[in-house]
């Protein structure tokens, strides 16, 4: 045991099937299972068991991957919409956080405001937000758009949303008591119909990487979900944000940033490399290479040699981000576009380990105590048996070093998360 009195958190995040693009194909996947709320009650009292700090369902208001094949496309994006699953979630479980994406691109602050708030007080104060701008043409098609916003524009939205979202949590718009908001894209008149939050206000999480988006969540968040391949990328991000806080009249603690992770584990390295492989060889060429263009948002990637390497790409005004990401491993790897696709449609870019519970244990201790993380959001390849694996092997082990809890601290996702109560 470390018998240090810093502990990682953890987040389980949900997806249907599993986050590897050819989970529903996996023998024992249940691939219907975006639509089958025993199957979610399962996975949520799962990692409330091994005593992660929350669940967390990302949500897009459309089908965000295209073109990935009908099949795949059906087993990845059917499913609850998030807010509603974890209000059922909520009344079959007791401590574990429940975390709900949803966009300020295409809802109104006081309606989320209030959805929010109804899901804290319904749970006992363990909700929490994960703000998003929504960077798909195919969402903004849905919404009567005339087309994907400017990142630039989408963020300032962003902001005023969250502005407006955090003062009917608090109680207080304009920086005084309730009485009303006038702002560029918002007006608010009325308080909320509830009283304040179990815990303060829901935790705000925030997940965007630009320039624009860290400041965003130097801003406003307690919780930010991020991507980094590389310890050097992560660490970069890391020491970046929380020295963006001090503008803000913030402290380095009241952030908890958390990259995601895609484990493999097993009893042996054989047995989990294995495991891996088996599904890596699920994913069909055109299926690898149609999910990369959707995240690269370009439409022709398919025209190019596969076994060559990834073309020069004109800017978007897309998932910025994560295309810069990928761009920069693609290069730093010298992968070939089939490669690139195979790798990718693994975790979506996210960090992958594939080990024994003691090799995956040791490379997050090694980023918590570089200082690169102070958690991480965890991506099982596939439901529930990936997600069953890092319950019974890495938290253990975690729990073992003195990383990570045996038990609850407290009732309100907050207080697991060891976050400030909000002013």
């Amino acid at each position: 045991m470390t018998g240090t009195s810093r502990q990682m958190k953890l987040g389980a995040f949900l997806w249907a099937t599993g986050h590897h693009i050819a989970a529903w194909r996996h023998p024992k996947a249940h691939v219907t299972a975006g639509i089958d709320i025993d199957h979610y009650i399962q996975l949520a009292r799962t990692a409330e068991a091994a005593k992660f700090d929350m669940i967390f369902c990302e949500d897009a208001a459309g089908l965000r991957e295209a073109n990935v094949g009908i099949a795949s496309q059906t087993s990845r994006s059917i499913g609850f919409e998030p807010i509603s699953l974890l209000s059922a979630l909520a009344v079959q479980t007791e401590r574990i956080g429940l975390v709900s994406t949803a966009s300020t691109s295409y809802n109104e602050p006081y309606g989320l405001a209030r959805t929010f708030l109804s899901l804290d007080h319904l749970s006992g104060g363990r909700a929490g937000w994960n703000l998003v701008t929504s960077a798909s043409p195919i969402e903004a098609a849905n919404f009567g758009s005339t087309g994907l916003k400017p990142h630039a524009d989408r963020y300032e939205r962003a902001r005023e949303f969250s502005e407006v979202v955090t003062g009917l949590w608090h109680g207080k718009l304009d920086g005084a008591s309730v009485s009303g908001h006038d702002g560029q894209s918002f007006s608010v008149r009325e308080p909320l119909d509830l009283p304040r939050s179990p815990q303060g206000a829901p935790v705000m999480v925030q997940a965007g990487a630009s320039d624009v988006g860290r400041d965003l969540a130097a801003c406003t968040a307690d919780v930010v979900f991020t991507a980094a391949q590389t310890f050097e990328e992560a660490k970069a991000f890391y020491d970046d944000l929380k020295g963006r806080l001090a503008a803000y009249g913030r402290d380095p603690d009241d952030i908890k940033i958390m990259p995601g992770v895609a484990p493999v584990v097993a009893e042996t390295e054989t047995e989990a490399r294995e495991k891996y492989e088996e599904l890596q060889e699920l994913i069909p060429d055109d299926v690898g290479v149609a999910l990369l263009s959707s995240y690269l948002s370009i439409s022709d990637l398919g025209r190019y040699p596969i076994d060559g390497p990834l073309p020069e790409l004109p800017v978007s005004e897309g998932m910025k981000s994560r295309q810069a990401l990928v761009i920069e491993q693609s290069r730093r790897d010298n992968l070939s576009i089939r490669q690139l696709a195979r790798h990718f449609a693994g975790a979506r870019g996210h960090w992958r380990i594939v080990g024994t519970a003691v090799q995956i244990a040791d490379e997050l201790q090694a980023r918590f105590e570089g200082n690169a993380a102070d958690g991480f959001n965890v991506m099982p390849s596939w439901f529930p048996g990936e997600l069953d694996a890092v319950a019974t092997l890495v938290v253990p082990e975690l729990q073992r070093r003195g990383l990570f809890r045996t038990e609850y601290e407290g009732r309100t996702l907050r207080e697991h998360l060891g976050l400030k109560w909000p002013a």
